[in-house]
C-alpha cells in the first residue's frame, strides 16, 4: 500500500470512519490526479447572496454524521441565509451542489486531508496557505462561495440565492462523512 492510500486510511480512522481498500486507493488516486481547487458549481444552482436580501434564516445543526435537516425546499431566485452549527466532534461542511459537483468536490478534499491541509478536527491554516507548485498542485484553498467549512463548536455562515428549478443537494464533503450519510436534499421549486 503505498503512502497516498495509507495516509487517507489514516485521516478516516482518525475522523472516525472505515474505508475498504478500493474507496482508500480510489480516493488516493483522485487526489494524485486533482490539481486545484473546484470551483466548477453550475451557475443553474444559483449565486452568492447578499444577508440584506435574505428572505429567511435557515439554521443547520452538524453533528457527526448527521445534518439537523434532511430535507430543504426554497423557491428559484430565493435568498436564503443558512448558519452553520457544528455541535459533533469534527470538521464538518456544508456545501451546496449536485451529486456531481460533490462528487468532484470530494476529490480535492481528500487530497487536502492527504497533504495535511485538513485535519478531523480544522483547517491547518499553515497548510492551506504554503505554495504547493513543487508537488504540482499550485495555491490550495477552501474558499468556494457554496460552501463552508465548521470546526467543532464553531458556527458558519452561508447566504445563497437559488436558481433554476432543480434537485440539488447540501452535503459534507469530508472524506467518508458524504458515504456515511451526511448528505441532504434541496428541492428548488418555482
Amino acid at each position: 500500500m503505498n503512502a497516498t492510500i495509507r495516509n487517507v486510511f489514516a485521516a478516516a480512522l482518525v475522523a472516525g470512519f472505515s474505508l475498504t481498500l478500493s474507496q482508500g486507493a480510489a480516493w488516493a488516486q483522485a487526489a494524485h490526479d486533482h490539481h486545484g481547487h473546484s470551483h466548477d458549481t453550475p451557475a443553474a444552482t444559483g449565486k452568492p447572496g447578499k444577508a440584506s436580501a435574505a428572505t429567511r434564516t435557515v439554521q443547520i445543526e452538524l453533528g457527526d454524521n448527521f445534518f439537523s435537516q434532511e430535507n430543504l425546499t426554497v423557491k428559484a431566485g430565493e435568498t436564503v441565509r443558512f448558519v452553520i452549527v457544528n455541535k459533533g466532534e469534527f470538521l464538518h461542511e456544508f456545501n451546496i451542489g449536485t451529486a456531481a459537483s460533490h462528487a468532484e468536490h470530494q476529490k480535492m478534499m481528500a487530497m487536502m486531508v492527504d497533504h495535511g491541509m485538513l485535519t478531523p478536527t480544522g483547517l491547518n491554516k499553515d497548510m492551506a496557505n504554503m505554495d504547493h507548485s513543487a508537488m504540482g498542485m499550485g495555491h490550495m484553498d477552501h474558499d468556494d462561495a457554496n460552501s463552508v467549512l465548521v470546526e467543532p463548536g464553531k458556527t458558519g455562515e452561508l447566504v445563497w440565492t437559488f436558481g433554476q428549478d432543480m434537485s440539488l443537494e447540501f452535503a459534507c464533503n469530508v472524506p467518508g462523512h458524504y458515504e456515511a450519510g451526511m448528505v441532504g436534499k434541496i428541492s428548488v421549486t418555482k
